[in-house]
């Protein structure tokens, strides 16, 4: 079943073009559900598939265009003197095969995904870009996807702000599924406590990312996760995070913890 992707491309005609071929793209669309039946279905992981990817690839794109906004120069544009309308080309397209090697296995998944990739950028980018800028773009996008894992030296903008949106998706339901198999631990606690992600434009910093909790459970989120992925991406000095506690009294979301 084709999942619907709803990314905002606005005027970028090429970002268009990829769009409608990912929609028509039976095969990407089944190493997404590939990657779920490894994530959810044999490991009682949280989503890699086509809902996460989507989430992602929007974030991604938001954090790009409010940099651009703010005439903020990503590295295609300043390294290789094209666009800003092929970067948001390069974050859409390395959210949206950043997990597919969840496919083959999750410990080294990053570096399957980089494989996976290849091949895919072949495909989407050499009907639209002749082929030095085809192959410009899958340089930008493969290291953007590697990037993602943490210990990975980050060295564009572009495959920053991918690592960022990754750890964006942490609304309670990326635990949901790990929580209600009985995996009980500060990982899924603490995204249980995750109501709502808001990526803002800011007034101190370009980016202001608000984050609602409905527990303070929820710091662990962006004090081990977020900010770890945040830092040494070179976006530090574009990003507020500021993090608040809905409703009056916080909400009860383990009855009892032993070990």
């Amino acid at each position: 079943m084709a999942h619907t992707f709803n990314i905002p491309f606005g005027d970028n005609q090429k970002l268009k073009q990829i769009m409608d071929a990912v929609q028509k793209d039976t095969r990407l669309q089944t190493f997404w559900k590939c990657s779920n039946m490894m994530a959810i279905d044999r490991l009682a992981y949280t989503d890699h598939g086509p809902i996460h990817v989507k989430i992602v690839a929007n974030s991604a794109l938001r954090l790009l265009r409010i940099l651009t906004k703010n005439n903020v120069v990503p590295n295609i544009v300043k390294d290789y003197d094209l666009s800003n309308e092929d970067a948001e080309v390069v974050v859409v397209l390395a959210a949206i095969f950043h997990d597919l090697g969840m496919t083959v296995a999750r410990d080294g998944h990053e570096e399957f995904s980089v494989l996976f990739a290849h091949d895919f950028c072949k495909q989407y980018l050499t009907s639209i870009y002749n082929e030095e800028e085809s192959t410009i773009l899958t340089s930008e996008v493969l290291h953007a996807v590697l990037a993602h894992r943490p210990q990975q030296q980050v060295l564009t903008l572009e495959a920053g702000l991918v690592r960022v949106a990754d750890a964006l998706d942490m609304e309670q339901g990326r635990a949901r599924i790990p929580f209600e198999s009985g995996k009980i631990d500060i990982h899924s606690v603490s995204a249980l406590a995750i109501e709502q992600v808001e990526i803002l434009e800011g007034t101190e910093k370009p980016i202001l990312i608000r984050i609602m909790m409905s527990n303070s459970a929820g710091i662990f989120q962006i004090d081990e996760l977020l900010k770890a992925r945040i830092q040494n991406t070179g976006l530090e000095k574009y990003i507020s995070v500021i993090a608040e506690i809905t409703g009056e009294q916080e909400r009860k979301i383990i009855d009892k913890f032993e070990l």
